[in-house]
């Protein structure tokens, strides 16, 4: 039997406001924020008590009750029961590749309909036990006798009672991502004032689009926000360029001005194909047409951390057979203003391009008007593993209301790894 692929329509998406952390959602859980994000898709489109493919959405960072967090969220979200639900977990990628999941499934015909999600809070972060702590309550709890078990617990120290809070750090360098990208700025040369600039931007176009109404109808009000708090309007390249190295202090270009601040927050995507989109009355706001994933050698210091997308894209360019100027939009992850200037700099750089990518010749620039339009991560926030939905989501809109069009999608991840998508329409 012939296989027949079929279209991946994205016909719309929602998310609550993202928070700065330990602020409006300090006390706000994964399951909570998901939830919320989710009910805003089911409302949107009236899918109350509807039975759905599936639904996959994740969290960067869970707590043990996390277990079934996409399931449990689904239960309490007004979809029928019966709806199939999984997690999922690539770093920042988190909320893309949850979309490319569910859109594969569409496209081979093994379901007709899903929503894709990301969430993540900062404020309700998973702090454990003492390391020694920990091993002295598994020991107690294997022990057969009272004796044993006291002889276990009589190991116990005051000291042990000091958590072990999680931290944005790469296990096998002991680097934060800010200082690897540190690195890489200084790799590609990349100036402050750029950076700042790059900020700036973000923010100007971010509080345009929420003037212009653009953001009214993909927000949902949560925790007493209707609008991501670390947005500023009336922000200039004069206070941004008075901050601080944040992470390198003595010869640092990187702020807490020009990267994404620690976020709360959730999204999630509607996506489906086009026969059940018709069945319903609803039009398709662009396809998700293609995706690509990418790892790069960042431990051993061959590659930049966040260098990933800028091996994925050019992959997926030629497999698509288009060129890096054949977009109407970008929209490129802002996690650090200094990572997206590197991943720029790297596609029009004829030694990258010919001795890391095998091109003849350069992938060229962007015209960077098109570029993250309505704002980024640097204004809007950041929340891990919700970010590819917001994104996912505002793009397919932005073309929606451009009649048609095309846009890349580029986030970079923990761990040295990308993911990128095309949408179209």
């Amino acid at each position: 039997m012939k296989q027949t692929i079929q279209r991946v329509a994205i016909l719309g998406g929602a998310r609550i406001p993202f928070a700065r952390s330990n602020g409006a959602y300090a006390e706000a859980s994964n399951k909570d924020m998901l939830t919320a994000s989710l009910r805003g898709v089911v409302d949107k489109f009236q899918l109350h008590g509807e039975r759905l493919g599936e639904v996959a959405a994740g969290a960067v960072l869970k707590h043990s009750r996390d277990f079934n967090l996409c399931r449990e969220s689904v239960l309490s979200s007004g979809l029928s029961a019966e709806t199939p639900a999984y997690d999922v977990q690539m770093a920042c990628g988190t909320g893309l590749q949850a979309a490319v999941n569910i859109g594969n499934k569409i496209a081979l015909g093994q379901i007709e309909v899903g929503i894709s999600g990301g969430v993540d809070t900062t404020s309700d972060a998973p702090i454990g036990v003492n390391e020694k702590l920990r091993k002295i309550l598994l020991e107690a709890n294997r022990a057969k006798t009272g004796g044993q078990r006291l002889k276990a617990l009589a190991k116990f120290r005051p000291s042990m009672l000091a958590p072990s809070i999680p931290a944005v750090t790469e296990p096998r360098t002991k680097m934060s991502m800010g200082q690897h990208t540190e690195l890489m700025a200084k790799t590609w040369n990349i100036a402050r004032e750029e950076q700042d600039q790059l900020a700036f931007e973000s923010h100007m176009k971010a509080a345009a689009a929420y003037e212009s109404g653009f953001y009214s109808d993909l927000i949902v009000p949560f925790r007493g926000l209707e609008r991501d708090n670390n947005l500023r309007g009336d922000t200039s390249l004069e206070k941004l360029s008075s901050l601080k190295p944040a992470y390198d202090r003595a010869n640092g270009t990187l702020t807490a001005g020009n990267s994404t601040p620690l976020t709360d927050g959730a999204s999630a995507v509607l996506l489906a194909s086009e026969e059940w989109a018709a069945a319903r009355g609803l039009q398709p706001q662009a396809y998700l047409t293609h995706a690509e994933t990418a790892a790069v050698d960042f431990a051993t210091g061959k590659e930049g951390l966040l260098m990933a997308p800028a091996y994925a894209v050019p992959r997926m360019l030629a497999r698509a057979g288009i060129k890096l100027q054949d977009f109407d939009f970008y929209e490129i992850h802002e996690a650090f203003a200094a990572q997206v200037l590197c991943t720029l700099k790297a596609w029009n750089d004829p030694k990258f391009c010919k001795e890391q990518l095998g091109l003849s010749g350069v992938l060229g620039t962007i015209d960077r008007s098109r570029m993250n339009i309505r704002g980024g991560s640097v204004a809007l926030g950041h929340p891990f593993a919700a970010t590819g939905g917001r994104i996912l989501a505002t793009l397919a809109k932005i073309i929606d209301e451009n009649r048609g069009g095309r846009g890349l999608i580029s986030i970079c991840a923990a761990g040295g790894l990308g993911i990128t998508a095309i949408v179209e329409r």
